[in-house]
């Protein structure tokens, strides 16, 4: 009975210890999970704070790259506008224009002569001795076996026939290489002449050009202007065309030159991106400002072409430059296609030089150089040119030499004083003036007084004609003014047969004076239908 009793307290001691040993265990497997849940839920947050990081970092990123991009468009617009407004003659001033006769000149770069590298890989002669070497040495049994040296001789013998065919084979080889050689020296000496003799004649036609140009022919001085605009170059783009005029006689150049229009003219001053909104927001400029920077835009180019124009007239191929400035646009009044003129300005190299660029405002110095600039050259105002373009090119006279006849009296030359007053007369009397010719005698210096009806802009104008052959001096436009002043009049208007001296057109620069050379006469005697030319006696 004791014994039974010891065997069952062993037995529930064991089931005891098993008990508590499954306790534990699962004690332990909870304390394990516990322990990998609190992991796994600190991981969760660590990524959850990562991903919450990463969405602000980027965030942060895209926010700062929107200022960046906002900072950007404000800085290029701030630049292009103080460019536009005050930065084109300082840099007329500081790039200087490399034009010269040497760069018209193509860069010399004959063709070179070369060989493929099939040609000249070496073709290597074939040795006879390396040849019967492949027969194998003698046999050293050949004296007692005839057959071993005959076999051995009979492949000595084929191995130099074959070496002599190859021999011949490289020789050939070697004579078509040395003919294919000396056709492509021949073709490239060929094409080495041809590009010299193209080269030379290139450099003669430069040389021709340049000559032309020393000696003042009309048009090499034109191609010469126009070769100095086509290197003057700005920092921003627009279809540039221009037309240029030139009178050896007058020695004055005339440039009609296509300008930008408004629409270069940034209309916003400041980018900033608000947050809030996720956009860009624009500030814009005041019209007033935008106009104001474009008026700067037009006066800068016109001193900047008559600048680069100036300074390139070694020769002194001509003493006064006239500039008119004009735009192609759309007009939305109309809906037509638009090409006004919005500042003219016309001066003598004389005045031009006293000018200090580096320190002018440009709107007062055209001012003072008596431009006229459109009141609103935005809207497409035009103003008139104080020199036309059919009134300088000399082309216009060559016409009107073939045009007219044989009939002597063609010539305005050979009208006497008194004819050629009232042509003039007739002539704006035909333009729309009311016009009444002085006597002979006695008339106080004024040939014509004519009337413009026109309400604020009319008034009564003084025409003086002078039948000359020389230059017409600074004297008869002191003249013509103080004529003015005694009539009272609105305009003065001077009409010669010949042209003027710089002197007279500084002086009538800034007055109501209006100066019409020979061929501007041409030119408006043509507009109402009078053909004539004017031949100088000798």
């Amino acid at each position: 009975m004791g014994r039974k009793s010891g065997f069952t307290g062993l037995i529930m001691a064991a089931a005891r210890a098993s008990a508590t040993a499954a306790r534990q265990m699962e004690v332990q497997q909870r304390k394990e999970y516990a322990m990998r849940m609190r992991l796994a839920k600190d991981k969760v947050r660590e990524m959850a704070k990562l991903e919450k990081d990463n969405a602000k970092r980027i965030k942060q990123e895209y926010i700062e790259m929107c200022q960046s991009e906002a900072l950007e468009l404000t800085r290029n617009s701030v630049v292009l506008f103080n460019y536009l407004k005050l930065g084109i003659i300082s840099e007329g001033l500081r790039i200087k224009n490399p034009f010269s006769f040497e760069i018209l000149k193509p860069k010399y770069q004959a063709p070179t002569f070369a060989i493929s590298e099939e040609l000249k890989s070496p073709l290597v002669e074939p040795n006879e001795l390396s040849f019967i070497a492949r027969a194998g040495k003698k046999p050293k049994l050949g004296f007692l076996l005839p057959f071993l040296k005959r076999s051995w001789e009979k492949k000595v013998e084929n191995e130099k026939k074959y070496f002599l065919q190859q021999h011949a084979n490289w020789h050939l080889l070697l004579q078509e290489r040395e003919t294919k050689i000396e056709l492509m020296k021949k073709k490239f000496e060929l094409e080495k002449s041809d590009y010299e003799h193209a080269y030379n004649i290139k450099c003669q036609e430069i040389e021709e050009f340049r000559k032309k140009y020393l000696s003042v022919e009309d048009e090499a001085v034109k191609s010469y202007a126009s070769l100095i605009l086509e290197y003057c170059q700005f920092e921003f783009n627009w279809d540039i065309e221009y037309e240029i005029a030139y009178s050896s006689e007058s020695k004055e150049l005339l440039v009609e030159y296509k300008l930008p229009t408004i629409d270069i003219v940034p209309k916003i001053y400041e980018y900033r991106y608000i947050k809030t909104r996720d956009e860009i927001e624009e500030k814009l400029l005041k019209k007033s400002e935008v106009d104001l920077c474009y008026k700067y835009l037009i006066s800068s180019i016109a001193l900047r072409i008559l600048h680069e124009l100036i300074t390139r007239d070694d020769i002194n191929a001509y003493s006064i430059i006239s500039f008119n400035g004009f735009v192609q646009a759309t007009d939305i009044s109309i809906g037509k296609a638009v090409t006004p003129t919005i500042i003219s300005l016309s001066v003598s190299k004389s005045s031009f030089a006293i000018l200090n660029l580096e320190k002018v405002d440009a709107i007062k110095c055209i001012q003072t150089l008596s431009a006229r600039v459109s009141p609103s050259p935005a809207e497409f105002i035009a103003v008139k040119p104080i020199r036309e373009y059919n009134m300088v090119d000399k082309r216009f006279v060559l016409e009107e030499d073939i045009i007219s006849g044989l009939d002597i009296r063609d010539n305005l030359m050979d009208l006497n004083p008194f004819e050629f007053e009232n042509l003039v007369s007739n002539l704006f009397t035909k333009l729309g003036l009311q016009t009444k010719q002085t006597r002979t005698t006695k008339d106080g210096g004024v040939d014509a007084i004519a009337f413009d009806l026109r309400p604020i802009i009319g008034g009564k104008l003084v025409i003086q004609a002078k039948r000359y052959k020389n230059t017409v001096g600074v004297s008869a436009v002191r003249d013509l003014f103080g004529t003015m002043m005694n009539e009272g009049a609105s305009k003065g208007i001077l009409v010669s047969t010949s042209s003027y001296g710089p002197d007279t057109y500084d002086f009538s620069r800034d007055k109501p004076i209006e100066l019409i050379d020979g061929q501007g006469l041409l030119y408006l005697l043509d507009s109402v239908g009078v053909k004539c030319k004017i031949v100088m006696p000798d």
